[in-house]
């Protein structure tokens, strides 16, 4: 299905992890550039911080600070006009966890490792609602030239004080909290499946049917369609960024397993964000391309923890 959209911004370098502001603009990152960018409703672009590595996922805390999910950096290549990530580089040296203040632009390293392991990939990040002031966010993993590092899902504090490994496991990438603060979502890439894990305590989710097969599957894909990050609706609905084979957005519904495709034209599409009064405007990465789209979704999307 083709949803009508404008494009509000171009040459971005690779945008992700898109924010709304209660000021009408989007806060994005450009993960090829290492930097974090502010597009205003008009257009126009200014910077907020230049982390470098590669910065990833966004969210806004509970002192109104930006948090930030830094995968480390990715080898980049360009196919034709199309920005490709890769491996890592050969500087990478860790993924963490960043706080960002918005007014200065100063970047604080919160976590870079967890258990005695660095963070590998770090990806996506969502507050929990519960007042908290806690997060979940998830580690992709990096690949490198011969082997490939897991990630996993993980809990954390925004004062930097406590960090826990919710499960282990491959490709995981978009996160998402169910309205009720239940359920935790998240998107394994390569395994093309959305899974939905029980939240069951503290930083804690309840076990897979087999030791490394955490969660349960809310929708799986077949053929070379794969994931990327998340947004939960209104209604419950899980709205994952699809790549590649069918490049957009799928709306699904965990309770009864159905899934409405919309196309986005953009061979990695990677993340959409909802805001505005109604919480009915959506933001959409079309990041090889390097552009923003906004368009009215079909459904309000589910009003998150803080803003800014």
């Amino acid at each position: 299905m083709q949803l009508e959209f404008e494009i509000v911004a171009d040459g971005l370098r690779f945008p992700e992890g898109p924010v709304w502001m209660k000021d009408g603009s989007i806060i994005l990152v450009e993960i090829e550039a290492g930097r974090i960018t502010r597009v205003r409703p008009d257009g126009s672009k200014e910077t907020v911080a230049e982390p470098g590595g590669g910065p990833n996922g966004l969210a806004v805390g509970p002192d109104g600070a930006l948090y930030c999910c830094n995968n480390g950096g990715f080898e980049w290549t360009r196919a034709e006009d199309l920005l490709i990530p890769g491996p890592a580089p050969d500087d990478y040296e860790t993924g963490r966890i960043e706080r960002i203040d918005i007014a200065s632009g100063k970047v604080e390293r919160l976590y870079e490792s967890c258990g005695g392991f660095n963070l590998s990939g770090p990806n996506d990040i969502v507050f929990e609602m519960n007042g908290s002031g806690a997060f979940w966010f998830t580690a992709l993993g990096k690949v490198r030239k011969a082997g490939h590092d897991h990630g996993g899902l993980y809990w954390a504090k925004a004062d930097g004080s406590d960090i826990r490994c919710a499960t282990y496991g491959p490709n995981m990438n978009g996160v998402g909290l169910s309205p009720d603060g239940k359920t935790v979502y998240t998107a394994l890439t390569n395994e093309r499946q959305v899974l939905a894990l029980d939240i069951t305590g503290v930083g804690e989710v309840g076990p897979g049917p087999l030791a490394g097969f955490p969660g349960r599957v809310a929708y799986g894909w077949g053929g070379r369609t794969l994931l990327d990050s998340l947004a939960v609706d209104a209604e419950g609905n899980v709205c994952v960024a699809t790549l590649v084979e069918t490049p957009g957005i799928a709306s699904i519904d965990p309770a009864s397993g159905e899934m409405v495709q919309y196309d986005f034209p953009d061979l990695l599409t990677t993340n959409i964000c909802f805001g505005g009064e109604d919480m009915q405007d959506a933001w959409v990465c079309l990041s090889t391309t390097g552009k923003l789209a906004k368009v009215r979704w079909p459904t309000p999307g589910l009003q998150l923890a803080h803003y800014a």
